[in-house]
Parts: C-alpha cells; sequence; structure tokens
C-alpha cells in the first residue's frame, strides 16, 4: 500500500530523549517499510528514517527556541500533506485532530490514532462535528470518554522485538521514567521506594510548564536517602536503566491513554508496578508482568510480589503481546478496510465493515 504517515512535529521521528507518539510513530512507519509497504513520513527536519522523509520544519519545533507558536507550521504540514493526498491510499495523521476541516471530504482515506487524554469536555463538539472521520483508540479506556466517536479499532502500542534486550537486574533499584507532572507522581514512587528502603532511580524531563512543580513539590524529596534524580535519557540509555531496575514503579494519577514505559520495561523483562488508572489494567496482565493497585498502602504491600515475577515470563508476555509487528499488522487491516469502503458510504459502512476488525484486534492483543 502507498500510506502516509502524518508525525507531530515537537519532536524528531524518532525522539532523541523523551517522546512517546513520535516514538511509535518511528517504529510503525520502520515495521511498514520492512513490511514492503510504499510509506512516506511527513516530520520535522533531523528526522531518521527509511521511508521517504518529506521536512515539515527545520527542526524539532521544542527545540527551537524562536518558535512561539506552534500552529502555522502545522497549517503548513497539512496544506502540503493535501497537496500531495492523491498520491497515497491511506493518510494516517498522529496530530490530534488539527486534519479534520481540511480533510473530512476524504475522511475514508484517512485514519487518526488518538495518542491523548479524550476527557476534556470541549472534544465531544469537534467529534461530533466530524462525525465520518476514522479513529484509532490505543486502549478501550481512551474511548470512554467519547463513546459515539468514529472509533474503528483499538490497537495498541508496540516495541521492536528486539529493542531491549534482557539484562539481570543488577543495579539493585526501583525505576520511574517519564515526566515529572501532577499527573505522573513521582512522589508516590519515592513514598513507595522509601517504605521498602530500596534505591529509586528516576529519569524523567520536566517540561516548562511544570518547572514550578518541580522546584516545589518534587525537588525537596530528591534530597532523600536513596533518591537519584537522572534527567531525560536516550534510548541507548533507557535499555540499562530499564534493564537493570528490580521494577517500573507507574504511580499515576491520572487517564492514561496508554503507557508506553509498561510495555518498554516488560520488553526488558522488568515487572510494573502501576496504579488503576486508564488503559493500565489493560496493558498489565495480573501477576505474569506486574499488578495493579488503587493505592500507595496497596503498592507498599505489592511491591513485593511484583519483585518476585519471573522476568522471563515478564519478556514472554510482551513478545505475544506488544511487538511493533503486531501493531504493524492490525494497522494494515484498517488501512485495508478503508482503502476498499465505497466512495458514497463512508461513515455508516465504515462502522459495519471495521467492526469485525476492531473486535478481532482486541480479541489478539488480550
Amino acid at each position: 500500500m502507498r500510506i502516509a504517515q502524518i508525525a507531530p512535529l515537537m519532536e524528531s521521528i524518532p525522539p532523541r530523549l523523551y517522546g512517546g507518539s513520535e516514538r511509535v510513530v518511528s517504529y510503525l512507519t520502520e515495521e511498514l517499510v520492512a513490511q514492503g509497504h510504499d510509506v512516506t513520513l511527513f516530520a520535522s527536519g533531523q528526522s531518521i528514517t527509511s521511508a521517504k522523509l518529506v521536512p515539515c520544519c527545520a527542526q524539532p519545533l521544542r527545540l527551537n527556541p524562536a518558535v512561539r507558536d506552534i500552529i502555522p507550521y502545522y497549517m503548513l504540514m497539512l496544506d502540503k500533506v493535501r497537496s500531495m493526498a492523491s498520491e497515497f491510499d491511506i493518510l494516517h495523521f498522529h496530530i490530534d485532530q488539527f486534519q479534520f476541516p481540511l480533510f473530512n471530504e476524504m475522511a475514508r482515506r484517512t485514519v487518526t490514532t488518538l495518542h491523548g487524554r479524550q476527557d476534556l469536555p470541549d472534544l465531544h463538539q469537534l467529534y461530533r462535528g466530524f462525525p465520518n472521520m476514522p479513529l484509532v483508540s490505543i486502549s478501550n479506556s481512551q474511548r470512554l470518554p467519547i463513546p459515539d466517536a468514529n472509533f474503528v479499532a483499538t490497537i495498541y502500542h508496540g516495541l521492536p522485538r528486539d529493542l531491549m534486550p534482557t539484562p539481570n537486574p543488577q543495579g539493585g533499584y526501583l525505576a520511574f521514567l517519564g515526566r515529572i507532572s501532577p499527573e505522573k507522581r513521582v512522589d508516590r514512587a519515592i513514598q513507595i521506594a522509601r517504605a521498602h528502603g530500596l534505591p529509586l532511580k528516576i529519569a524523567a524531563k520536566v517540561d516548562r510548564v511544570d518547572e514550578a512543580y518541580f522546584r516545589a513539590e518534587i525537588e525537596p524529596l530528591l534530597a532523600e536517602p536513596g533518591i537519584e534524580y537522572i534527567g531525560e535519557i536516550d534510548e541507548r540509555r533507557k535499555v540499562k536503566f530499564l534493564g537493570e531496575a528490580r521494577a517500573l514503579l507507574f504511580p499515576i494519577d491520572w487517564p492514561e491513554p496508554f503507557g508506553l514505559a509498561m510495555i518498554e520495561a516488560m520488553a526488558c523483562g522488568t515487572p510494573v508496578l502501576a496504579f488503576r488508572k486508564g488503559a493500565v489494567p489493560e496493558v498489565i496482565d495480573e501477576g505474569v508482568t506486574g499488578y495493579v493497585v488503587d493505592s500507595s498502602d496497596e503498592a507498599i504491600q505489592a511491591l513485593g510480589g511484583v519483585l518476585a515475577l519471573d522476568r522471563a515470563g515478564v519478556r514472554r508476555r510482551y513478545e505475544e503481546r506488544f511487538t511493533v509487528a503486531r501493531m504493524a499488522r492490525d494497522y494494515v487491516e484498517v488501512y485495508q478496510h478503508l482503502a476498499d469502503m465505497p466512495v458514497d458510504s463512508e461513515r455508516e459502512d465504515s462502522a459495519h465493515a471495521l467492526a469485525a476488525t476492531s473486535n478481532g484486534v482486541r480479541a489478539h492483543q488480550r
């Protein structure tokens, strides 16, 4: 198939440091090329890909201090995609909903993966206004706030099978990976580690919007014994960081759409202790890849069981559920159904035609 992948412009593809959705776009793009598809990637400059690259800004927007408003760059990118749209069988968007007005007339040739939270009230109006745009959720829980939106499948993220080796947990520490922000609750991770007297290493970035929170709430906790803040890390350091950890702590307090760090840990054979929010119960197989809890007290009680899990079993379950090869096959099924759909039957026929695909994907992923 001739496939366009339209990526976020905030980071390069793949991102050099933090960037969950950009990393997924990179994995998917490379796997689609490997499976023999003709793929074009619309992304920021400095991106690296085996697909055809159409650069849409000189460098990632987050790294350009001159950028004050990101919207003009997305408008320019979408104009470029629109001018080339006839060259593709399917246009796969990963940029929230910026494209809806421009591509509504060709909705059946598009699919939009929703990478973010969907519980914001204004989104109801948007999906009602553009009911023909086919959507992919990255977890079933992500759909709950917008059940009437035009979802055609739930497709879990996947990683390259050999991206993460499975080193021994020789570091003897617990790990926290992600962002430092109120919803990620690194303070809970510190509390859990301190209760067990175990070292905690925190590999996380601090966005400008969260700097005040970090200084006031988190920085004082970093002085506690055994707590080490190492900042953002790249892919190479992440393998060692996760692989040598005894467990990943994922103590979130928000409706997590997926949680890429969880499967990155599982790929290393590292079990996960996570809070029951958003997609967490869908991603973790209780007693196999980790445990799911509802409070800090439960987390403290459950950590011993997490540390006792078989790391080879964690890795096997990751290979069964979360490889990029599986993710790409699931997306290709969606692409083919949409591309084969008659021009004059968009929303109603898409719902019926893709129901079997969506159900089959969910069953396969569990």
